[in-house]
């Protein structure tokens, strides 16, 4: 039985992790996608003449918020940069490992900056308390879908 939970008939080690790294870079195609374009979004957002009368809180989450795009970004791109330096270096099971952890530090940078967006969109039209409760409340739904649940099935096994 492999880590992820399933076996897979007559399956060696080396198809097994030729499958992961398909199926984390399918995986990364989807988010690097909506990662990118959030960043380019907010890259616009400073060069509005508007932006420019918001107060310093705007100006600070909107600083965390674009930092992390960035990251999240720098973060689903570096498996292919890490695979690059790997190429037949017969070290696919380290890459499969690390390429993991960049992804997963990724969503958790992408989970920062899409909060941060939506902070500073619903500051503009709620009071600032209901809109970081709003915030706060879309936090512990991704927390829930992506961190929680996931260990709840995975803890059912």
């Amino acid at each position: 039985m492999d880590p992820i939970g399933y076996e897979r008939n007559g399956e060696t080690s080396g198809e097994r992790l030729d499958r992961h790294w398909s199926e984390l870079l399918q995986e990364l195609r989807l988010v690097q996608t909506g990662t990118q374009i959030l960043f380019a979004f907010l890259l616009g957002i400073a060069f509005q003449n508007q932006f420019h009368t918001t107060d310093g809180f705007t100006h600070a989450v909107y600083a965390c918020t674009i930092v992390a795009a960035a990251l999240a970004v720098g973060l689903f791109l570096a498996p292919v940069a890490f695979h690059r330096f790997l190429y037949r270096q017969g070290r696919r099971d380290q890459l499969v490992t690390i390429a993991d952890h960049l992804a997963r530090g990724g969503m958790a940078c992408l989970v920062v900056s899409i909060c941060g967006g939506l902070l500073i969109a619903l500051d503009v039209v709620l009071p600032r308390l209901a809109a970081a409760a709003v915030v706060g409340g879309v936090l512990l739904w991704f927390l829930a879908f992506w961190l929680i649940l996931p260990a709840y099935v995975r803890q059912k096994r």
